[in-house]
């Protein structure tokens, strides 16, 4: 193996689907993807695998020699509108030291593609007003700005801006 050919498997990522294993490689991306929030580690976890076993539920983690360094989840819901499924990125992180070397959009390609396999007429996803390189990502990526999110805590929720 050359230097080069070395260099570029070392620099390749490889997406999966998570399994539950993977949560605690997960759980400092989500402390990245939200520094401001204090994260309840169980609690995150309960949810992780409430998503696991779910049937309207997929999390993807781009990886790299077994390292894991991205991750999205995706929910899946009939829609009126749509007439039929639409997908929903909740949320997608590279891991910082990552970021910029095409993590996310393949990634969010292969979102995509589990959208497209299941059916789904259109993936939909929202970002925080403050993460302007996110929404440069997405719209680079095809995505539309089309609406204005509306958002109220109930008892017992949490702010998450």
């Amino acid at each position: 193996m050359t230097k080069e050919t070395r260099a570029r498997a070392k620099s390749k990522a490889y997406i999966e689907y998570a399994i539950r294993d993977d949560f605690e490689q997960i759980y400092p991306l989500l402390q990245q993807f939200w520094p401001d929030r204090e994260l309840h580690e169980d609690t995150l976890a309960d949810i992780f695998d409430r998503g696991i076993g779910s049937d309207i539920t997929v999390y993807l983690c781009a990886k790299r020699r077994n390292k894991i360094i991205g991750f999205c989840s995706i929910s899946f819901r009939d829609s009126l509108w749509q007439e039929g499924d639409i997908a929903y990125v909740h949320e997608l992180v590279v891991d910082e030291s990552e970021r910029g070397q095409g993590v996310g959009s393949a990634l969010l390609d292969e979102a995509i593609e589990v959208a497209r396999s299941r059916k789904c007429k259109r993936i939909e996803l929202d970002s925080g007003l403050h993460r302007e390189e996110a929404h440069a990502f997405y719209e680079k990526a095809g995505f539309e700005k089309r609406a204005a999110l509306f958002s109220k805590i109930l008892s017992g929720g949490r702010d998450s801006r």
